[in-house]
């Protein structure tokens, strides 16, 4: 009796999208199956009006290291002001970059061997729609999110809850647990699907701008562990010394799973000042001059790669998990770094 062989490529390409997705692994089996660190990045969705084909920019060189996963903002509305001819001020809400779970979806389907990991917030969101939108989501197949609380309204200076929303992380993540235990908000459903989804949070290696103390930040932190999140993606940093300090702190209060480092290779003069004021981080001084050395935009760049990949080596060196880096939707210098690393 003649075996008909088959083309494992070929059937892979003719199965149902669905069971594509459904074959994807998880950023921690990933992690935790690797005998290295990962490659990861993250992306902007394009803004209103704009194609997503500037996204694929983005993706396509950076294909050539590899990534199992890569992530995506979400990025709630924002508050706008307009002048009439009359005087009169107009205070107008406008979401500039949406389209979050469609763009996860329209990854999946284009790039198959990654794993697209949402970023789900409580900014924005009443329970009811973060139920929703995780309900579209494990329709998509997408097991994979990173929860965060998110930031205030741009007006405001103090984060403030929806309606019957989330006021921080920890209790979206406890909504997220109900439903991979199939409670659903509305208590009378019966016969629930249970879901299945995997997560990380944030973690801040100079704190949370909020938190009172290093101590009290990683309290929180260590509650969000508890509840089941599955490794921590740190805030950028340009000193690798923070990042290896805050994984002792860490240790030390019992959180024992993977700390994923973030790298933002600086790009602009201005970001001397606007990364600071907006995330609370020092630049080292050693960076700072070299920054004020630069005679352009275009020499600032460059002299972010070469950070870049000097904290990309001594971290790889180090055997961290993954190294995790902040495109803002350009991949030219991403790619530098990745190839002088990866």
């Amino acid at each position: 009796m003649r075996v008909k062989k088959y083309n494992y490529k070929v059937f892979l390409l003719n199965l149902p999208i669905q069971n594509i997705y459904s074959m994807q692994n998880k950023v921690i089996d990933h992690i935790n199956k690797s005998k290295k660190p990962l490659f990861s990045f993250e992306i902007l969705p394009p803004l209103k009006g704009k194609d997503i084909n500037l996204i694929y920019d983005v993706i396509d060189p950076l294909m050539e290291f590899k990534p199992k996963y890569l992530n995506i903002t979400y990025h709630r509305e924002e508050v706008v002001y307009k002048m009439h001819k009359s005087g009169l001020l107009e205070r107008k809400t406008v979401h500039k970059r949406p389209g979050t779970v469609a763009i996860a979806a329209a990854i999946k389907y284009k790039y198959r061997e990654v794993n697209v990991v949402p970023h789900i917030i409580c900014g924005g969101f009443s329970k009811e729609e973060t139920e929703n939108a995780l309900i579209d989501l494990h329709f998509l197949g997408i097991r994979n999110l990173l929860v965060l609380r998110g930031d205030p309204l741009s007006a405001d200076k103090e984060f403030k809850a929806e309606k019957d929303g989330h006021a921080h992380a920890l209790e979206l993540i406890k909504q997220i647990q109900k439903l991979n235990n199939g409670t659903y908000l509305d208590e009378e459903l019966e016969n629930t699907t249970k879901m299945d989804f995997s997560f990380g949070v944030a973690g801040y290696p100079e704190k949370h701008f909020e938190a009172p103390n290093i101590q009290t930040d990683l309290s929180y932190l260590k509650k969000k562990i508890d509840e089941g999140a599955e490794y921590i993606v740190t805030q950028m940093f340009f000193d690798n010394k923070k990042y290896f300090d805050f994984v002792n702190l860490c240790r030390q209060n019992d959180i024992n799973v993977p700390i994923i480092p973030g790298i933002k290779p600086i790009s602009i003069k201005r970001h001397l000042n606007i990364l600071p004021a907006t995330f609370q981080i020092d630049i080292p001084e050693e960076l700072a001059n070299e920054v004020r050395k630069c005679k352009t935009n275009e020499d600032v760049r460059q002299l972010g790669v070469e950070w870049a990949i000097e904290q990309s080596k001594e971290l790889i060196k180090n055997n961290v998990p993954s190294v995790h880096y902040y495109s803002m939707g350009k991949a030219d210098n991403i790619y530098k770094i990745a190839k002088a690393v990866f």
